[in-house]
């Protein structure tokens, strides 16, 4: 008689998360977490007297797993999120709006009515994508996004203003080491698709509302086992099993960052693997100002400033005063300055932003590092497959999704293919009772 396989999830982020409301009802789940809460990277976190996200993430459109299973878990992605036409706003650059038209006119559209852009620009960067669409944005051979930027002749005015932006944004990783073909996999999720894909989706609500608070609260009702603030340090591979921490389960998914991952199955080639893998930091600095924002748009860049994206809290979620500035991939110099040097510069580019707060001082001022925040989008990054080469072990997380940047779509992803992957093995194995 066939029996319910007990299977333990390593991780309670967004990977680890997908994994476990993908088997839930097909296995007996228990979900380790070093942490109290859930949600990893992306989740809500205390910071004085002020509930803040540890950075201000954007979905798009075209994240269907993570849009799937928000909806699975109760959450209304378009109740939980501000959804917005695809829009590039910067101060001093290129400000271009998408108008709802089907796809790709909506693209057409808002390229001929861009502000800031020469028509010369605008040819050059039509015919890129249009390149890029015909080759069904797959590349014959990676490269660099600087080497596959000056083989279709874009201006250094273009990548000043729309490629280095985008590419920090998307990859959080310079357009001089960034992947080509992980971007192009990013472009042909959100560009290549219907129109919906290519929209913006804001949050309103904190990341840890947002899915990883309802997903444990549904996951919990499924019977799920939650073993919040347990740092898992032992994991042995057993016949037919393995042990978590000396207690036995049918297999287990580890859904931890790669240094964890590698550090705690002790397995050389996942080992050498993450040695290759670089990061790169990201800094979300929050201000609170004493008065009302009117930002034009909830989101906003400055060209040639200090912050790469400016978000008005205030418009997402009803905090007044809020603003959270947003630096991806932080160049040398950006990091070796002080906190209150950093604050500084960001507050003299709200000035610039924002002329009716030029000058006045920030009633509140937090900044959160995550210094490891994304793995590099290198070229030739060798990703692990989702089946490990300990026995019974799966991983997930973002950093194993094939062609796709650390994104919380990647991360999601990655759980549900090592969820049904563990499936697909276990049915085949034909687990028994006895």
């Amino acid at each position: 008689m066939a029996r319910t396989p007990r299977i333990a999830i390593i991780g309670a982020g967004w990977a680890g998360l997908a994994a476990a409301v993908e088997l839930a009802g097909h296995a007996e789940l228990t979900l380790f977490e070093a942490g109290r809460e859930p949600g990893g990277r992306a989740r809500r976190i205390s910071a004085s007297d002020s509930q803040l996200d540890n950075g201000q993430h954007i979905l798009i459109g075209g994240y269907q797993q993570c849009l799937r299973l928000m909806r699975k878990v109760g959450v209304d992605p378009e109740q939980a999120m501000q959804r917005l036409p695809l829009s590039w706003h910067r101060q001093d650059g290129i400000r271009m709006h998408c108008p709802r038209w089907p796809a790709p006119l909506h693209v057409l559209a808002g390229l001929l009515s861009a502000k800031g852009l020469a028509w010369q620009d605008k040819w050059r960067l039509a015919r890129a994508l249009q390149s890029l669409k015909r080759q069904g944005w797959q590349l014959a051979r990676d490269c660099t996004v600087k080497q596959w930027l000056r083989q279709q002749a874009q201006s250094d005015w273009l990548v000043q203003q729309f490629w280095r932006p985008m590419v920090l944004s998307a990859l959080n990783t310079p357009l001089e080491q960034a992947s080509m073909q992980i971007l192009a996999t990013t472009l042909r999720d959100s560009l290549g698709g219907r129109r919906a894909d290519s929209d913006l989706l804001l949050p309103r609500q904190d990341l840890s509302a947002l899915f990883p608070a309802p997903a444990l609260r549904w996951l919990t009702e499924q019977g799920v086992q939650w073993r919040g603030g347990l740092r898992v340090e032992q994991l042995q591979a057993v016949p037919h099993g393995v042990l978590v921490e000396g207690e036995r389960f049918d297999a287990a998914i580890v859904a931890l960052a790669p240094y964890h991952a590698a550090a705690l199955l002790q397995e050389p080639g996942l080992q050498a693997q993450v040695k290759a893998f670089q990061y790169w930091p990201i800094y979300t600095a929050y201000l609170r100002y004493d008065a009302d924002i009117a930002m034009p748009l909830p989101m906003m860049g400055l060209q040639g400033g200090t912050l790469d994206w400016l978000f008005d809290r205030q418009a997402l979620s009803g905090e007044r005063g809020l603003l959270a500035a947003v630096i991806s991939a932080p160049p040398l110099a950006v990091q070796a300055l002080s906190r209150e040097a950093l604050l500084r510069k960001i507050e003299v580019d709200i000035g610039a932003l924002l002329p009716d707060l030029n000058g006045l001082q920030p009633s509140a001022a937090q900044l959160i590092v995550e210094k490891r925040a994304t793995f590099a989008s290198t070229v030739g990054l060798t990703r692990p497959h989702c089946r490990s080469r300990v026995q019974s072990v799966f991983l997930a997380g973002d950093w194993l999704c094939p062609d796709y940047p650390a994104t919380l779509e990647g991360a999601v992803q990655s759980g549900v293919t090592a969820a049904r992957q563990l499936l697909q093995d276990l049915s085949s194995s034909r687990v028994t009772a006895g």
